[in-house]
């Protein structure tokens, strides 16, 4: 996909949150890894536009704490996890996984349960393939639609701007097996309306890969 058409699949937000938006997916993909630094003017040519809305990107993936700026003289980095932000980070998902599971469990509408049993049985067939960027696409999705389907404005609003940062994590990812069963498991509980089961598995699901993460040094 081209960078102008990264934009293009966006056409509701403003250019400067297109570009933040793409940066992040790139980010969140892999595709930028922690380190590589940003040039605004390398940037606004492959977009197409003028540095002003990167500029503007690049303030705002800094406000997401996705990159960084050292100094002046050496630029714009790309921001990886130390382990007390692993850590930091993990103890949010926790709190506020558990919640959307639990409300998703009480609230998810028949459509969106649907959505999140088809991400489960991408994310499968993309493991028995051996394709692990899309199971990782397919897993990232399924936390999303988790969130969407609490129905829950607010916590939406929270986990929005941690987005990349999550992401990053769900492709530190050694235990794909054990990822995908503890989503069809996730996913069983919410189509049953079981809202204590599905929150104490989104528990499990969030410790367990905690101690994957830090059992391999992987931040």
């Amino acid at each position: 996909m081209s960078a102008a058409e990264e934009l293009r699949r966006q056409p509701n937000a403003s250019l400067g949150e297109q570009v933040r938006r793409a940066l992040r997916a790139r980010i969140a993909e892999g595709r930028l890894h922690p380190g590589d630094r940003l040039f605004e003017q390398d940037l606004a040519a492959e977009f197409g536009i003028s540095r002003v809305p990167v500029r503007e990107a690049i303030r705002r993936l800094q406000g997401d704490g996705l990159v960084e700026v050292r100094d002046r003289r050496r630029g714009v980095f790309v921001r990886g996890l130390d382990r007390r932000q692993a850590e930091e980070l993990f103890d949010v998902r926790e709190a506020l996984e558990v919640l959307a599971a639990r409300l998703a469990a009480e609230r998810g509408s028949e459509a969106g349960v649907a959505r999140t049993a088809a991400l489960t049985a991408t994310a499968r067939r993309s493991l028995e393939a051996g394709d692990l960027a899309a199971m990782a696409e397919a897993n990232a999705a399924f936390h999303d639609e988790l969130v969407a389907l609490s129905g829950h404005e607010l916590l939406a609003n929270v986990l929005e701007p941690l987005h990349g940062r999550l992401a990053y994590l769900f492709r530190l990812n050694l235990e794909p097996e054990r990822v995908c069963t503890e989503h069809e498991q996730l996913h069983a509980a919410i189509a049953a309306g079981d809202a204590e089961r599905a929150a104490a598995l989104a528990c499990r699901h969030v410790r367990s890969s905690r101690r994957m993460v830090f059992a391999h040094d992987l931040c």
